[in-house]
């Protein structure tokens, strides 16, 4: 059964769609500190991230990205949180969808779901089967808090966004994808832009959106989009890109590129 794709009518409507963005550095002025879980915050100070979403919808944001990056038993488990995937994920959902359920326009929730963080076999241990048991697990939690598309974002090996779009389609939920090019204009792993739709070429359904993430600034994401329209003519494409590099600055964290500059670039 193909999942109802709530995008396509959101975009129907008004031809581009502003998405949020800038999470981790939002997070940081929260307070959270380096190497901590955003995502125990779901349940420890859900008010930081009403907060957080709050903020996107009043800048305008048409689709909100729950907080749960991070949300799998396998990065979760470097907080011993790994028996809290599907609790930490269904309060994300929950806090995103009561933001978008009171704003004064439609905004979509996504639930966001990041890498693993481990590598898969031949190159690492963790089987393809391990994999989508994993992005199941929290997707199901995902979908149980009210998410209404599966935001698959930050990848960067091939296999492992199959692995959480078959387990988006086992959830019967429409999902996109995002990878992070940042590697001579290929992802880590050595994906190319032009060749991103074509990764889900076996998957029975295939994804609502593509696109491209973080990456190292606005020009580059640019020649990824250009890339990647010349390699899916058809599909609809996410670009959300770095405002340049970040550093750390003492306390702060500060990117290269400026407000404005990343204004034009959007244009």
């Amino acid at each position: 059964m193909t999942a109802d794709n709530p995008l396509a009518a959101l975009i129907a409507e008004k031809g581009v769609l502003l998405a949020d963005g800038a999470t981790g550095t939002n997070l940081f002025a929260m307070g959270l500190e380096s190497g901590d879980a955003p995502e125990l915050w779901n349940t420890d100070a859900p008010e930081k991230i009403t907060a957080l979403h709050q903020g996107f919808v009043d800048a305008g944001s048409d689709i909100i990205l729950t907080n749960s990056f991070g949300g799998t038993r396998h990065r979760l488990k470097l907080h011993h949180a790994q028996d809290r995937v599907f609790e930490l994920n269904k309060a994300a959902a929950e806090i995103a969808c009561k933001v978008a359920a009171s704003a004064p326009r439609r905004v979509l929730v996504a639930g966001s779901v990041g890498p693993t963080g481990e590598l898969l076999v031949p190159l690492g241990a963790l089987t393809f089967d391990d994999a989508v048991a994993a992005f199941r697990e929290q997707i199901a939690g995902l979908k149980a808090g009210g998410a209404e598309v599966i935001w698959i974002e930050t990848m960067s090996a091939p296999e492992e966004m199959r692995a959480a779009a078959e387990a988006a389609v086992a959830e019967d939920m429409p999902y996109t994808c995002t990878v992070s090019f940042d590697t001579a204009g290929k992802s880590m792993m050595g994906l190319h832009p032009k060749n991103v739709a074509h990764v889900f070429d076996a998957v029975s359904d295939k994804p609502a959106a593509v696109g491209a993430n973080c990456g190292v600034g606005a020009s580059d994401i640019l020649s990824s989009l250009l890339d990647m329209r010349a390699g899916a003519p058809d599909a609809t494409i996410i670009v959300k890109g770095n405002c340049g590099i970040p550093e750390f600055q003492g306390e702060n964290i500060v990117y290269s590129g400026t407000p404005d500059l990343m204004a034009d670039y959007v244009r």
